[in-house]
């Protein structure tokens, strides 16, 4: 079986068809192999295809140019060049002429190449997007193995490149935020009364994470921070934001239209969770007046349990026994003042908290044996201290909110953490980051992970959307 495929192009302004053969394909004895189209038949197929279409849309794009819309007249031309223009099917050469203006413009002898100036980013937005996609998921060197393993792009993209053109992308992204401002709430609680009825909080987390950083003068500057977050409604899809903490300049713009993308409105209850840093806690000031700010039980747990596995390991350093009744009791009073205060915390009980820290620091000062050890949990008791105290404003009773199902962790945003930073920055990558390149990076990363980088392309090119509609009728 001999098979020729071609396209039939046919003019609108009366001219006759005109015919190219794309490919010739030739079939034997029937092998599973054989059976329909082959990836590198495909590959040559929708590249042919690629090659005629632009071809001819070029050309008629030049021929509307060739004379003055104004008066008629033949526009000369003074020369010509190739362009190159990268899409899902191929690189190809482009004929760009450069044309002179009309006379009757007053433009003197300047010229122009009109192509040229349409296909300024020599890139199909398809392309971009893809590339922008994939990259934002896997690295750079795996998106292009992907790409050009089921695409006819093979040595015609790079690592370099599509790094170039996933930034390009994430700064467009940038120019579209808004300024940054000190506060959001707008309006005034009559303006808030008139509102309609909000839905149901919205549940923000916030919480950091460190990535490789490029340049390390110093064993501290080895990392940088990154915050993310997520945002869930109690209807409706969750969204994550991420951004290094050192280079972004808009932290709370971006913040505010992620909560405004999920329908935020001055009346609207918010409720923050953060680990008690600095950067998160005054990052979520002054958004909502109906927000509420706590500091997740989990942070406070885990600091506990640390606690907890210290006294346990001096419990069997020490090894006390009826020798050493003092010792036994001491580390009986270490445990018990942890549970005090850590049943004090759960109740919101900050007051009574701080005296049983006091209590463990005043028991572990007692302790004459294991002084190494005792100086490692002096510590860690003397940093939980100033922990609570900077943090006691946002502690609320965690027992009374567990009892009435609301939300008194951040756990969902530590599992944040891992799906927005670690799983592209950090596990099993080697790279090491610049603080541009990853915020860059997280930009796109959120949008994709959001599902709303289609809808962004979509936007700066309706185009993309037009042709999506035209597949899904023919599938139809």
């Amino acid at each position: 079986m001999k098979v020729r495929i071609q396209m039939v192009i046919e003019a609108e302004n009366g001219e006759p068809e005109k015919v190219e053969e794309i490919l010739r394909l030739e079939r034997g004895t029937l092998r599973t192999e054989d059976l329909g189209l082959t990836l590198a038949e495909a590959k040559k197929l929708l590249r042919g295809m690629q090659q005629t279409l632009l071809t001819e849309q070029v050309a008629e794009y030049l021929a509307t140019l060739q004379e003055c819309p104004d008066c008629g007249a033949h526009r000369t031309r003074k020369g010509q060049h190739y362009i190159v223009y990268r899409t899902l099917f191929g690189k190809f050469n482009l004929i760009s002429p450069r044309l002179y203006d009309c006379p009757c413009q007053h433009h003197g002898r300047h010229s122009s190449s009109p192509l040229a100036d349409m296909l300024s980013t020599h890139c199909a937005p398809e392309l971009q997007y893809l590339e922008t996609k994939f990259a934002s998921l896997m690295s750079y060197g795996l998106s292009v193995q992907m790409l050009t393993e089921v695409l006819p792009i093979a040595e015609e993209i790079n690592p370099t490149s599509i790094r170039r053109r996933l930034h390009q992308v994430a700064e467009r992204i940038e120019s579209e935020l808004g300024e940054e401002q000190p506060q959001f709430i707008e309006g005034c609680p009559n303006d808030w009364a008139r509102q309609p009825p909000p839905g149901p909080p919205i549940i923000l987390g916030l919480d950091g994470g460190y990535v490789h950083a490029s340049e390390q003068r110093s064993r501290t500057e080895g990392w940088f921070e990154v915050i993310t977050g997520k945002s869930v409604q109690a209807e409706g899809n969750a969204k994550v934001f991420a951004f290094v903490n050192k280079y972004d300049t808009k932290p709370r713009r971006r913040l505010h239209e992620v909560l405004k993308s999920q329908g935020l409105q001055m009346n609207q209850q918010v409720v923050f969770l953060s680990d008690g840093g600095d950067t998160v806690r005054d990052l979520q000031h002054r958004l909502s007046p109906e927000s509420e700010h706590l500091l997740d039980w989990f942070h406070i747990t885990m600091r506990l349990t640390v606690m907890q596995q210290m006294i346990v390991g001096m419990t069997v350093e020490l090894k006390p026994d009826e020798k050493c009744p003092e010792i036994a009791a001491v580390l009986a009073d270490l445990e018990s003042h942890r549970e005090s205060l850590k049943w004090n915390l759960w109740h919101g009980n900050v007051p009574h908290a701080l005296k049983r820290i006091d209590n463990l620091e005043d028991d572990l000062e007692m302790l004459e044996e294991n002084p190494a050890n005792k100086m490692k949990m002096l510590k860690v008791v003397r940093e939980f201290r100033t922990y609570i105290d900077a943090n006691q404003a946002f502690i609320p009773n965690y027992g009374d909110r567990y009892r009435h199902d609301e939300i008194i962790s951040t756990s969902f945003v530590e599992s944040t953490v891992n799906y927005v930073v670690s799983k592209r920055f950090v596990k099993k990558q080697q790279m090491r980051w610049t603080q541009r390149g990853a915020h860059l990076l997280l930009q796109t990363r959120v949008q994709v992970l959001n599902d709303d980088l289609r809808k962004t392309f979509i936007r700066w090119f309706p185009g993309m959307s037009t042709g999506e509609q035209a597949t899904l009728k023919d599938a139809a």
